[in-house]
Order: C-alpha cells, then sequence, then structure tokens
C-alpha cells in the first residue's frame, strides 16, 4: 500500500474532484459521510454524547459534515469551533452554513480555556480540528483542549490525522498533539503512523476510501509503501516439479564464538526453514559438535581455533553469505573479517557483531557487495550512522548511507523498515512477542535464505521481513508474547508461507446469504 506524501495527497484531491466532474465540497461531504457511515455502524443509535471539534480549515469542514449527518440520524451530538484564526476555508463556510440550516442548536464557538465544554469518560470525542495542512504548533489555548480531552479519558476518534501532528515532522510540544484511540485516514496511512516518536498519537489507525481518482493512485511512486500480503505475494517463486537441492541455492553462515554458537544455530535453521537448498556453517572448532548435533541438516566447517574465528577460508562456492552472528570483535577475528570482505564476490547478508566491525573499521565499507543486506538494531545502527535528533532525521541519514554503499539498509523495531536508496518500505507484520534472544538472527537466516534461492536482494529482505513478522503473529496465539522464544519462529515459518495463500474468511452473514 502506497503512503502518499502530504504534497501528493493534495493533488490527488485536485485531480479527482477534476476528473470525476465534482467540486471541493462535494468531495468533502464524500469524506465526511464515510466518517459518519464508520460511526454509524458501530454505534446503531446508541445516544452516548457525541462531541465533534471542528477547526475552521477543510479538516473542520470534514467534521461539520459528520456532525450534520450523526445530527439528521438522531444522535446526541455536540458540535464545537475552535476558533483559532480569523481564516476560514471556503468548504469550511458552506458546511458551516449547511449544518446551521439542519439543527437550531448551532456549533459552540470556542476561544480560550473558559469555553471548554464538560467531557465524560463515557462520551466520544471527534477530532477535526486541524488536518494535514497544519505547519505550525498550535496555540496555547489550543493545546490546553487537546489535553482537556486527554484527561477526559472519552474515546477520541482523529479524523485523517490526529490534530496537531505533522506529516513530516516531530510536533515541539506532544501536548498541543491528540492522543487518538482511533484515527481514520482517509485513502492510504501516514507514516507518522509508524515512526516510534509519533505512533503513541493514535493507537489504532484504519484507512477509509473516499474514492480518490484509481489512475492517480496506481501511477504516482510514492517515496514509502506499507509492506503486507498483498505486497509480497506477487515476489513469491513457485517450486518447479523437477527442481532439486541445487535448484535453491547454497547458503554460507560465518559466525559463532565460545558461547555464542546458538546464535548460527538459529540463523543455519532459519536458513533453511525459508527454503534454501543447502547450508554450510562456518564456526570455530568449539561449535562443531553442537551443529551436527542439533541441525544434521547442515554442514560445517570449522576455523582452525577453537573459541573465536581467524581465518576464513572454504572451498565451497556459495549463493550468498550471512555474516556476523555471535562472531564477537576479537582483533583476530576483524582482521579475518577483513581479508575475507576483500575477496568476497558473493551476495551478503550482515549483522550483529558483523555490523560492530564495520562500525569500528569503516574503511571497511568500501568492500560491501552491491545491494548487501545491513540488519541493525537501534543501537548497531547508531554506530553505524551516527545519532540523530529525531525518527525523520534517522530516516533521512539512512537513505545517505544506503546510497553511499549501495546496501539495503533493515531499521528493525516494532515496525521495521526496510530502506533502499531514498524508498522506505514499512513492514505490517510482528508483535511484541519478537522481543526476545535470537529473533534477529532468525530474521538474518530467513533473508539469506531468500537470496539464495535466487530471490532479488531487496525483494528477498521485504519478503523475508513480512514472513518473519507473519510467523511471530501465526506462533503468538498458542504461546503468547512472554513465552515465544526464536526458535518458535522458525517452526511457525511453514504456516507463514501457507498462510500467503489463505482466502480471509467471510462474515457469517455473508455466507449465510450465499447458502441461500
Amino acid at each position: 500500500m502506497k503512503i502518499f506524501s502530504k504534497e501528493q495527497i493534495y493533488e490527488g484531491d485536485r485531480l479527482t474532484a477534476e476528473k470525476q466532474g465534482i467540486t471541493s465540497v462535494e468531495l468533502m461531504e464524500r469524506a465526511g459521510i464515510q466518517i459518519f457511515n464508520w460511526l454509524h455502524i458501530r454505534m446503531q443509535g446508541a445516544q452516548v454524547p457525541i462531541h465533534v471539534f471542528c477547526g475552521i480549515g477543510n479538516n473542520g469542514g470534514d467534521g461539520l459534515v459528520v456532525a450534520r449527518h450523526l445530527i439528521i440520524h438522531g444522535y446526541n451530538v455536540h458540535t464545537y469551533i475552535v476558533n483559532c484564526s480569523d481564516k476560514r476555508s471556503k468548504d469550511f463556510l458552506i458546511n458551516y452554513d449547511s449544518i446551521k440550516q439542519t439543527t437550531k442548536n448551532w456549533p459552540t464557538l470556542l476561544g480560550c480555556k473558559e469555553d471548554f465544554p464538560k467531557i465524560n469518560k463515557d462520551d466520544i470525542i471527534v477530532d477535526a480540528v486541524f488536518g494535514i495542512g497544519l505547519n505550525r504548533p498550535a496555540d496555547e489555548w489550543v493545546s490546553q483542549l487537546f489535553m482537556h480531552f486527554k484527561l477526559s479519558q472519552a474515546f477520541t476518534l482523529s479524523i485523517d490525522i490526529p490534530s496537531g501532528a505533522y506529516t513530516d515532522k516531530i510536533p515541539e510540544n506532544e501536548n498541543g498533539v491528540v492522543w487518538a484511540n482511533h484515527t481514520l485516514s482517509f485513502q492510504s496511512p501516514k507514516l507518522i503512523f509508524f515512526l516510534p516518536d509519533t505512533a503513541k498519537f493514535s493507537m489504532q489507525w484504519e484507512v477509509l476510501d473516499i474514492g480518490i481518482d484509481r489512475e492517480f493512485l496506481f501511477k504516482t511512486e510514492t517515496d514509502v509503501e506499507l509492506i503486507g500480503k498483498h505486497e509480497v505475494l506477487p515476489m513469491y517463486k513457485p517450486r518447479e516439479k523437477f527442481s532439486h537441492k541445487g535448484s535453491y541455492g547454497h547458503a554460507l553462515v560465518i559466525g559463532g564464538s565460545y558461547g555464542k554458537i546458538g546464535a548460527v544455530l538459529l540463523t543455519s535453521r532459519a536458513v533453511l526453514a525459508s527454503g534454501s537448498g543447502l547450508v554450510t556453517s562456518f564456526i570455530p572448532k568449539c561449535g562443531y559438535s553442537i551443529l551436527q548435533t542439533a541441525l544434521p541438516e547442515a554442514m560445517v566447517i570449522t576455523d582452525a581455533n577453537d573459541t573465536i574465528i581467524t581465518d576464513i577460508k572454504f572451498e565451497i562456492k556459495p549463493t550468498v553469505v550471512g555474516l556476523g552472528i555471535g562472531i564477537g570483535t576479537n582483533t583476530k577475528t576483524i582482521s579475518a573479517l577483513a581479508q575475507f570482505l576483500k575477496t568476497n564476490a558473493s551476495p551478503m547478508v550482515i549483522d550483529a557483531d558483523g555490523l560492530n566491525i564495520l562500525s569500528k573499521k569503516k574503511t571497511l565499507l568500501k568492500y560491501l557487495p552491491k545491494l548487501c543486506v545491513l540488519t541493525p538494531h537501534p543501537k548497531e545502527l547508531e554506530c553505524l550512522i551516527g545519532t540523530w535528533k529525531d525518527d525523520f532525521d534517522k530516516l533521512k541519514k539512512v537513505k545517505i548511507f544506503s546510497k553511499k554503499h549501495n546496501a539495503v539498509i533493515v531499521i528493525k523495531g516494532a515496525n521495521t523498515i526496510t530502506v533502499y536508496n531514498d524508498k522506505c518500505y514499512i513492514n505490517s507484520t510482528g508483535n511484541p512477542g519478537l522481543a526476545t534472544a535470537g529473533t534477529g538472527d532468525v530474521l538474518t537466516g530467513i533473508i539469506t535464505g531468500m537470496i539464495a534461492q535466487g530471490y532479488h536482494p531487496l525483494h528477498a529482505t521485504l519478503f523475508g521481513v513480512y514472513l518473519h513478522g507473519r510467523s511471530a503473529d501465526i506462533a503468538v496465539e498458542d504461546l503468547g508474547y512472554q513465552s515465544m522464544i526464536a526458535s518458535h519462529i522458525i517452526e511457525a515459518l511453514g504456516e507463514a508461507y501457507l498462510d500467503l495463500f489463505r482466502q480471509p474468511e467471510q462474515p457469517k452473514v455473508e455466507q449465510e446469504n450465499k447458502k441461500q
């Protein structure tokens, strides 16, 4: 799913009105009706007080449309105008006149703290104060109004974006932003729904289709995409009847040190479970018996050293190399890794101590193969690109790093973001159960296994990150967040693959109608 910028959203609205022969007011009516329908389906006429707070721009116009339809359908509605400026949009004024013709209870004008209405915990707030066009902090009294919303503990529904939030930067004052329980976003989600600094402003979000021009939606290229089942399914490579293990690549996993052989075991298992035909683990001697016993499907090559890797030499020709898991940062290991990078010609996935070594010896970055996949957690990322002031600054710096080194960067987190050149891909799967030791090693194995099968490194990364998260979503249903461990992710990979081809269950009402 594409995530459009503010400028693209405005252009989409303009083109839609032009090509469909409608006015901006009619498009606003369409959007407002969608919000009303969402509420109406859930409330079914319940007489819970609904407080609709409207700004004086187009977002406020959307709110007035919602309020008018709620009133027409007999709901207990209280409408307020947050009178924060003398500048009112034309479409707002048209809808302001319309609601005054609908009810004798005209909207209440709010201009200071003394005007704030009483809101009970069981009431509903509809936030339509500011939209995506906001470019400055809210006035102090408006910030106090937003705090009034929060303190009331009433369910808060924001229209398109929580008021006070921006689409492309971090708010100066988080108390000047509405903290929404739910946001209904027009046509596509907003980037801020997925960033650690801003996701807190909306606990949940949902996209409403307001009929934006289909050609515009299809042809417009965006800098950000949300990756789900529909995005990864076209990447899937079906297996041929007469294929064999050699058809799906030979992955080499290089890593491990005394006490950290388990990391290589997890990665190697994930390589095979994701579909690689063969895997060889290159480890220090101390891990030989462990790997041969715990993973009989893997082949093993050992370093001459018992406890660390000191000299990376092998005779196989790997399709892809997964490097760094549990390898440590001993000076001899760093020297071995440096020598290997200078001679390696295979695609690579680098994680953990492999990234730490690159951070210590940044001159080695020039030896990375093209489209090398790096999978840092936040601290490893900071060591690679330096500190950042906020999430937008972080994405900017990662893009610069990606372009400079022609690398695919996986920013691991609650919403893992893959960056390649100027484009960001946000993963839609995964849950807090992944916050446990070894899940990063598993991700490295999955991506490595995908590249081994012939997937383009970027597709392998997007598909691998999706499968990793989807496996966790499947596993957590039986295990819960606290009891899930990294091995469970590998065990659920088969189900994650099968889930790609399952159709969503139809609601019972639809099923009954089909029977009749």
